[in-house]
């Protein structure tokens, strides 16, 4: 038994609420994250016909004639890796209109539907997209965080804890992905990361894009990985190959498509002056990113430069993670001013509540290190919820009007 299949997805509740009032919902994240497994258990448990397109007698049979493919399905049907017969769209938003009940088609996909031109667009207002992504640390272990509703509330007690030490190297470098942590620590894990990149921008990307070197992304993909946790530099990640700047701009979005990295946007306000506009880039699982620069955990914790930005992708990753289980519509954003003052997360939620979280990968923390959780603090007034520093520690304690510092471990505890 794999490990995807013990361990109960967070994001299950979200997405039976898509399924109950949408006609076609859309489970989607990067390969290996565990859609198929939850899909084929809804399938089984809700009366669904599973299809999948990965198999090849299946996708030329949709890509051949796609309406009576769509015709042909029963009445409620999972379509899995929908992304490899894109001519499927177009008979499934006439077979919606048709009949909108609620919960007809159930697709999964491993590349970002929404950012291809075209495919979503013939869905909108029909269809309903729930990210999946690798298991969160509190899906392993079997918890059910409340640290966002903590956060956006300032609900945090003064308690106690334990150093997480060379431990949380080992956490980041193991990342999320199920079939990685069922391999043995150390080079084997590493190996299945590496497979998985070659696997996906030689085979997957094909897809969805036209692309005249997957080698090329492959390293791109390796630069990326050397700089997450550090704001976008195209031409900086351009410097390693002989292409154009429109072209690695091109490739990048690609991996954006495959979920393999994400743009965190800066956060704008008009009470807050100088600040710079350009994004964050974090490799979406810091698993794939240690194995992609071929460092171990014992290397992580000794590098305290990488493990600052590991740690700072780590908990980006988890609080999106835990974001998107929920149906309130919280946004991710990044802070940084001209004279460097930053905030690494900033969270908003609709109402314009806003929350600030710092990470630190030291054992101890001062006031200098809450000068970008303060500065959000002053400007925003009512507006701010809390602002938390997360590090290493062993203890939540105050530091002064809505700001607290706390062990990372609070990020996926009960």
């Amino acid at each position: 038994m794999t490990l995807q299949r013990l361990v109960p997805r967070s994001v299950l509740p979200r997405l039976l609420e898509a399924l109950a009032d949408s006609p076609v919902v859309l489970l989607q994240g990067p390969r290996q994250s565990g859609k198929t497994t939850l899909a084929r258990t809804l399938a089984q448990e809700r009366g669904y016909e599973y299809l999948t397109l990965d198999d090849d007698v299946v996708r030329a049979a949709a890509a051949t004639d796609p309406v009576r493919f769509v015709d042909d399905m029963p009445a409620k049907a999972v379509i899995d890796e929908v992304q490899r017969a894109p001519e499927l769209f177009t008979a499934l938003k006439r077979s919606v209109d048709r009949d909108r009940r609620p919960g007809r088609f159930l697709l999964t996909g491993s590349a970002n539907l929404l950012l291809t031109p075209g495919l979503a667009d013939s869905l909108a207002g029909r269809m309903e997209a729930v990210p999946l992504y690798p298991l969160a640390q509190a899906e392993l272990e079997g918890a059910e965080p409340r640290f966002l509703e903590r956060l956006l509330t300032a609900g945090f007690r003064l308690t106690g804890g334990e150093r997480l030490g060379k431990g949380l190297a080992e956490l980041i470098v193991a990342g999320g992905y199920p079939a990685a942590l069922a391999r043995t620590p150390g080079t084997r894990r590493r190996a299945w990361y590496r497979d998985y990149v070659t696997a996906l921008t030689q085979r997957d990307v094909l897809d969805i894009a036209r692309v005249t070197s997957t080698e090329a992304l492959a390293r791109l993909m390796q630069v990326a990985a050397s700089h997450t946790a550090s704001m976008l530099n195209v031409t900086e990640l351009a410097a390693p190959f002989q292409l154009s700047r429109p072209t690695i701009d091109t490739y990048l979005s690609l991996l954006r498509q495959l979920f393999l990295v994400d743009e965190l946007p800066a956060w704008h306000s008009n009470r807050l002056k100088r600040l710079v506009k350009t994004p964050k880039l974090h490799v979406t699982d810091t698993g794939l990113a240690a194995a992609l620069t071929n460092v171990s955990a014992d290397a992580v914790y000794r590098d305290r430069r990488l493990f600052g930005a590991l740690l700072e992708t780590f908990v980006y990753t988890e609080l999106a993670k835990q974001a998107s289980c929920r149906d309130d519509d919280l946004r991710l954003f990044h802070l940084r001013d001209r004279d460097g003052v930053e905030v690494d997360v900033v969270v908003e939620a609709h109402d314009g509540v806003v929350a600030g979280v710092e990470v630190k990968a030291a054992a101890t923390v001062g006031e200098e290190d809450f000068k970008g959780l303060r500065k959000l603090r002053d400007s925003l007034g009512e507006r701010f919820a809390c602002g938390v520093l997360l590090h290493d520690g062993d203890s939540v304690l105050p530091f002064g009007d809505r700001l607290f510092a706390m062990p990372v471990a609070r990020l996926w505890a009960p």
